[in-house]
């Protein structure tokens, strides 16, 4: 539901908001799967296209803050 919502968001005021949303409730469900005794493969791919997806349209619609978004995360130790 975070995820559509944050693809089809008209308002550029709102855009990052939507995809902040989305990011974490997929991050949420990452969690979940991640101590599950179940398989899970086809899931976590999905899952990780749909974070592709929001961190590609974050780069369209505001790239200066996705560079830096990807910067400061991939700098955390």
């Amino acid at each position: 539901m975070f995820y559509q919502a944050a693809l089809f968001e008209t308002d550029r005021k709102m855009i990052l908001v939507k995809i902040a949303e989305a990011e974490k409730a997929i991050l949420n469900r990452v969690k979940e799967l991640f101590v599950s005794k179940t398989e899970h493969m086809e899931e976590d791919q999905v899952l990780d296209d749909a974070l592709y997806a929001l961190r590609a349209l974050r780069n369209c619609v505001a790239p200066e803050v996705g560079a830096a978004l990807y910067w400061e995360s991939s700098n955390e130790s």
